[in-house]
Order: C-alpha cells, then structure tokens, then sequence
C-alpha cells in the first residue's frame, strides 16, 4: 500500500510517515522544498508549488489514500495578510490536490484531512463531540470551516473522505508544548487567564497512531484527536511544572494582559473546548497515553 502525504516533513507528518513506514506502508510526500525530496523505495518525495499550481507527475502513482496535513502554523502574529496565509494554505493546496486527481488517471480511492478542535465554540461546561452543529465564530472557526469545506469537495470524486479534529499537540520538539516549557523553565510559569479553560491535548504518538488508524481502516466522517481525560490549563501547567522539578509561584497571566499582548490570536489560548475522544475509540483505537502525567512523562 502507497499514502499521499502533504506536510510530511512537519511535525505530525514526520511522525506519521516514520510509523507508516513501520507498517510496511509506502510514502509518498509533497514538499516545497526541493532539499527535502528523498528518493527511498518506500519514501519518495516529490516537488510542488500551490502558489503557482504546479505539482511533480508522478506523486499519485500507486496511491490509494491521500493525507493533507499541510498547513501555516496559526501560532504566529495574525496579520492580515498571515490570516490570509493560514486559511489558504489549507484550501488552495487542496483544490491543487483536487485539479491534479480530476485531471489524472490514479487508484486514490481515500482522502483523509487534519482539521481542529477549534471549530468548537468556547465553554467552560458542555463536552463537544462530533456532530455538534455549532462552531465557533471567531477567526479560528472561520479557518476550519473553510478548512473542512475544501475537503469534503473530493467525495464528488468518488473518494471517501475523513477529516480528524486535531486537540492540542504534546510533542518533544515543536507544537505548544515548547512554548508552555520555556516560561515554566525560566520559574516563571503560570495558568493563563482563569486558568479554566479545558484543554483537550494529545500526544503526537496516538496523534499520528490515530491518522495510521484512518489509513489502514478507510475511515470516513469526522472525528475528534484528543486523549481521554482532558485538563485544564492550570491543570497542564502545574503538572508540566511538577515533571520539570519546577514550581508555579506567579499569579494566572490576566485575560486583558493577553488580549494586549496577543490580540486576536489570545482566543488560542483563552478559549475552553472540552473534546469527547470517545467516537475514534468506540471504533477501536486504543490510545498508549490516556492521562497527562504519563504522556508528559514521556516528552520532559
């Protein structure tokens, strides 16, 4: 079996790609940058330019699923014209995906997309699962909407598409878990805002595990990547605190301190989603990181 994926060189994409190849499943992966094609029998890399809808031939042959992962890191000042970037480099590189399997002969038969807890409105109370009509309106909403909106176009291709509710990250090295450790590590960590807000997080293995899942059992539908027993924020950050040996002396970081400090983009980390994982499990996957000690445990 060969997989398509976008974003491979990322964070959730290079571990997905390391424990597919683990399976005995073929790479394929787009790239922008010309440095990073391999040419590995089970790993090939191959060129693309979304700006200029331009795509390497051959990356689709022997594909039977697509994954999309690529997409700008929303944790960067959201200027105009970066907001602009975070939503098109979600969508326009799926319609060039898109142009590409309608324009040419291929066996792609799944596409799977990352998507966001984001889409949830903000509550401090209700548990969101998947078909929960409502989604957030604020600019993070707008993104996964968007985002969702360009894949569910290639089931009008015949392909069974799933699209995965991506919580937050927990990873050794990138993702938000770095930037939490860097004031914590400095003995100046504290919760943010109320320090209520729920935080639905995951590790990157059951991350990656959970994309691995869809592959190999041709999901189809949305469904949330999020470990069992989320916390909260203050919860997350005394926690992360305890497993570096340090403590959490200063008061919570005010909501108005944020807004000032981040603008818009504070809505990151004030908003609250509480995120039900129990769909992908009643399905069958079984999560290796179900409580926050344990999985930061593994990455401090």
């Amino acid at each position: 079996m060969r997989v398509l994926i976008t974003g491979a060189t990322g964070l959730i994409g290079s571990k997905l790609s390391e424990l597919c190849r683990a399976e005995g499943i073929k790479v394929n992966y787009l790239t922008t940058s010309k440095s990073k094609i391999s040419r590995e029998e089970d790993y090939q890399g191959f060129y693309w330019d979304p700006k200029s809808q331009k795509i390497e031939a051959g990356c689709l042959d022997g594909v039977k699923t697509i994954v999309h992962l690529a997409g700008a890191s929303i944790a960067e000042p959201w200027t105009n014209s970066y907001k602009r970037k975070i939503i098109e480099s979600r969508t326009k590189t799926a319609s060039l995906l898109f142009k590409t399997l309608k324009e040419n002969p291929n066996q792609v038969e799944n596409f799977i997309s990352a998507s966001a807890i984001g889409v949830y409105p903000s509550s401090l109370e209700k548990l969101y699962f998947e078909d929960d009509p409502k989604t957030a309106d604020n600019f993070v909403g707008e993104v996964v909407r968007k985002w969702e909106a360009s894949a569910d176009e290639f089931e009008s291709l015949g392909l069974d598409v799933a699209k995965i509710r991506v919580g937050l990250v927990l990873a050794e090295d990138g993702g938000m878990l770095e930037k939490i450790k860097k004031p914590i590590s400095l003995n100046m960590g504290a919760a943010l805002g109320s320090g209520k807000q729920w935080q639905s997080w995951i590790h990157i293995r059951d991350l990656a595990g959970i994309f691995l899942y869809a592959i190999k059992n041709e999901l189809t539908g949305t469904y949330n990547a999020v470990a069992p027993n989320p916390v909260t924020n203050k919860e997350l950050t005394h926690e992360l605190a305890r497993q570096m040996g340090k403590t959490v002396w200063m008061p919570n970081v005010p909501k108005f301190a944020l807004k000032t400090l981040l603008g818009e983009m504070s809505q990151i980390v004030l908003s609250s989603q509480l995120v039900s994982s129990k769909k992908i499990e009643e399905l069958g996957y079984n999560f290796e990181y179900t409580n926050l000690s344990r999985a930061l445990g593994d990455l401090t």
